[in-house]
């Protein structure tokens, strides 16, 4: 018998503890994680395991039984009594179509000294599929089958593993590309000069046999995609006259629509950008201003956006402005092997026609290749502001740009009252992020036993309206 386990360099052995082994027992299944007998059938194996790499990855472990099977979480315990049992297992992880990243732990109950065996199995930047052909995905804890095949084709998008800007358009012509008047502006400033013609072959932006042009092509040069593309591709800036996480229909002040060329979106958003936050007015220590965030950290995000999202989702970059925050919602999850956690160091591009060819414009919106949302984080923190956060909602990303200072909630209260005579619980709570008022009033308290601040009451003396700097006696 063939043994895996003894030159794998991916598999470790670790005894777990009777905490451990309950914990593992009565684990509820979730989008990832996932455990079943070990008698599972190859083709059981190979759906789970294709569904955690087609998905955001995860964890499955063979030895343990269903909750329906046993009530008794220590009973659902059923190793086996030797590594060798899982070799199965190994047999049919490689059958995988292309094969998965996975690692794999041997799990031994120190009172029975059976194995249960856990897979890890990462998220993949392709496309996976079992044996007989079948792609999974995981959706909360089941392994769903994708039998569509433009639901495969939009997954192999999603991952990056292929890009919609190289599809090809047929309704539209080459023409639309190298005749625009993007194109004339791009190559007056372009070295070593080109023809439209020759540039736009030679860079792939058609295809170079029947000449129909790609949607790389037309998003960068065409005076105006989104009237071209059955995809929605514009970007549309709304502001929301609130702090609130969910603003309601009457806090909608303004809302704008950005089209053009690539090149031109990036500039005319970040323009209507900065003429909106021009009028909105937030609380700082130093009492009313205007809302003001580094500049840099605005421009690198919007161009993140542009550059990184996924085409092939009909919908539109949709950037809301808040009188405390600004939320840039890119349509497409993180594609290939990116993930909150590295995307930060991660180097990886969904569109590389996109990125590249912007890239060769005299003055390129994306400069600093690869280090744009470092730069957007690290101007933040210039600005004594905190960072940026990332986050993945469905089928789009979304960074949030929060108005809030790095200093305590104790130096931001003192800083105010600087400048101000009074500061309430509502203002302190603005100017620290800070949304309960029970925990702002905790931070007043503190302030005043350490005798910093003092009370100012109501008229009738009787409550407690707001607080100001404590007077202390030379």
């Amino acid at each position: 018998m063939f043994i895996f386990v003894k030159s794998a360099k991916n598999m470790k052995e670790k005894i777990i503890d009777e905490n451990a082994l309950l914990d593992l027992c009565s684990r509820e299944e979730n989008h990832f994680f996932d455990r079943k007998a070990k008698e599972l059938d190859g083709k059981k194996i190979q759906k789970i395991a294709v569904a955690f790499a087609n998905s955001d990855g995860g964890d499955f472990i063979l030895g343990i039984k269903d909750d329906k099977e046993e009530i008794e979480p220590r009973q659902r315990w059923d190793g086996a009594e030797n590594i060798e049992y899982f070799n199965k297992v190994f047999q049919n992880l490689l059958e995988i179509k292309p094969n998965i990243p996975y690692t794999v732990t041997f799990l031994k109950d120190h009172f029975t000294n059976t194995y249960s065996l856990l897979i890890s199995v990462e998220k993949s930047e392709k496309v996976h599929a079992t044996a007989d052909n079948t792609v999974y995905v995981r959706v909360s804890a089941q392994s769903i089958p994708l039998k569509d095949s433009q639901k495969i084709q939009e997954l192999s998008f999603a991952k990056g593993e292929s890009s919609f800007e190289d599809l090809t358009y047929k309704e539209a012509n080459a023409e639309d590309i190298f005749d625009s008047e993007e194109m004339r502006r791009f190559l007056s400033d372009y070295s070593p000069q080109s023809d439209p013609i020759d540039f736009t072959v030679t860079q792939n932006l058609v295809d170079r046999k029947t000449y129909e042009p790609k949607i790389a092509g037309l998003l960068l040069f065409n005076d105006n995609p989104v009237t071209l593309l059955p995809r929605k591709c514009a970007i549309k800036i709304t502001r929301y006259d609130t702090s609130e996480i969910v603003p309601e229909r009457d806090h909608l002040k303004e809302q704008h629509t950005i089209e053009g060329s690539l090149y031109e979106q990036i500039h005319r958003a970040s323009d209507k950008i900065t003429d909106i936050m021009s009028n909105v007015k937030i609380w700082t220590p130093k009492g009313l201003e205007n809302i003001s965030y580094p500049p840099e950290t605005l421009w690198e995000i919007i161009v993140n956006a542009v550059i990184h999202r996924d085409y092939s989702i009909s919908d539109d970059i949709h950037i809301l402005i808040f009188n405390n925050r600004i939320e840039v919602n890119s349509p497409g999850r993180l594609p290939g092997y990116v993930t909150l956690n590295n995307i930060l160091d991660a180097r990886y591009s969904r569109n590389t026609k996109i990125v590249r060819t912007l890239n060769r414009y005299k003055n390129p919106p994306n400069k600093d290749m690869g280090e744009g949302l470092n730069t957007a984080f690290q101007k933040m923190k210039d600005w004594r502001l905190k960072e940026p956060t990332i986050t993945v909602n469905g089928n789009y990303v979304k960074v949030t740009i929060a108005h809030t200072s790095l200093a305590t909630p104790e130096e931001t209260i003192l800083e105010f009252l600087e400048h101000n005579p009074i500061i309430k619980n509502s203002q302190a709570r603005l100017l620290s992020g800070i949304k309960s008022e029970n925990i702002m009033k905790s931070i007043f308290l503190k302030l005043l036993k350490e005798n910093l601040i003092e009370p100012v009451m109501s008229k009738n003396g009787t409550t407690k309206v707001a607080w100001k700097k404590k007077i202390v006696d030379e």
